[in-house]
């Protein structure tokens, strides 16, 4: 009998230590302020599409290369274009030419009414005197009157001309624009996963000539629980530990979504009765991915542990044996 209670209590206490030690963890061998969520690399695809309509001439590249920033993956036939910026040049001679002998009216015109007013001038004295009938002074004064309003409509053609020239230029460079345009460049570094055009082919203004995928920004996405989730911020370091490779790749989490949502039925939670998650986003470094960019492929599943903020009156843990970061100078990784 005796014995039968001692087993017992020895039970009792391995339960209850058994607890505590499962309570302390995830359940998983982790601390309770690591969590992980499971998802697959991913990255923005990005549209390089042609501003300008024509004749596609050259397309430089082929699905699956890589491209780097402002690389010229394609070209569209510049030869109407450039017409269109000859006579678009031509336009802003023949304005400035008009704008030339406005300027040369203005003169003209000063001239005009220097001369009516120096005539006012000497008809008004000799009126004065007596030797000059009032009749000739109106006529010379209305002539300095037809003379000003010849200088100020002469200034207002100036200015029209002035404007038509800002006119023809601002048109010569906005076609130079379109020529450039047909210049069709990478946004950023990345690999090319669609190529949607072949030399020849006529496209329309805003027509997709490929799509790309942007590796400038590479993360896993996760989704942690509302009790783990609020205690994670922007900034905070993470561990990616991939399907294909056995190593830990660090980051950073750089996006916690500020509403929640339903598990999606594509993630694995550690507690199925949780219904409500928030969406975590963990880059990966990009000198670390630029290092290793042939490799770099999205869709590639994986595991993203985050440190969750202690809570009070306990400090943060230490990061597990199995999540220390891999030393990648003798990474063994798959082959293209």
């Amino acid at each position: 009998m005796r014995l039968q209670i001692g087993l017992a209590t020895v039970a009792i206490f391995l339960a209850a230590g058994g607890y505590i030690l499962w309570t302390e963890t995830n359940g998983d061998g982790f601390p309770a302020d690591i969590a992980y969520g499971n998802g697959q690399i991913e990255a923005v695809q990005v549209d390089i599409a042609s501003m300008v309509a024509g004749r596609i001439e050259t397309v430089m590249v082929r699905e699956g290369d890589m491209v780097t920033p402002d690389q010229v993956v394609a070209i569209v036939d510049a030869e109407i274009i450039e017409a269109q910026l000859s006579q678009a040049e031509a336009q802003i001679a023949a304005a400035e030419a008009e704008r030339a002998a406005a300027e040369a009216r203005i003169g003209q015109m000063e001239a005009l009414l220097a001369l009516a007013q120096d005539e006012e001038n000497r008809s008004r004295a000799l009126v004065e005197r007596g030797t000059s009938p009032q009749s000739n002074l109106d006529t010379l004064s209305t002539n300095v009157a037809v003379a000003e309003a010849n200088l100020e409509a002469a200034r207002a053609a100036l200015l029209a001309h002035e404007r038509a020239v800002d006119a023809a230029r601002a048109a010569a460079d906005q076609i130079a624009t379109n020529l450039e345009d047909t210049e069709l460049t990478a946004p950023t570094i990345g690999r090319i996963l669609y190529r949607l055009v072949e030399p020849g082919e006529i496209i329309t203004g805003g027509t997709r000539v490929m799509t790309m995928v942007d590796l400038s920004e590479v993360y896993l996405e996760f989704y942690l629980p509302a009790t783990q989730a609020h205690r994670l911020a922007i900034g905070d370091e993470a561990r990616i530990r991939l399907d294909v490779v056995d190593a830990v790749v660090p980051a950073t989490v750089t996006f916690v979504s500020p509403v929640s949502q339903f598990t999606p039925r594509t993630v694995e939670t550690a507690d199925e009765r949780q219904n409500l998650v928030f969406r975590i986003r963990a880059r990966v470094p990009q000198e670390l991915v630029e290092a290793y960019i042939d490799y770099v492929r999205t869709g590639i599943r994986g595991v993203a542990y985050v440190r969750l903020a202690p809570e009070p009156g306990q400090t943060p843990s230490d990061w597990p044996e199995e999540l220390q970061l891999a030393d990648f100078s003798d990474l063994p990784l798959p082959r293209n």
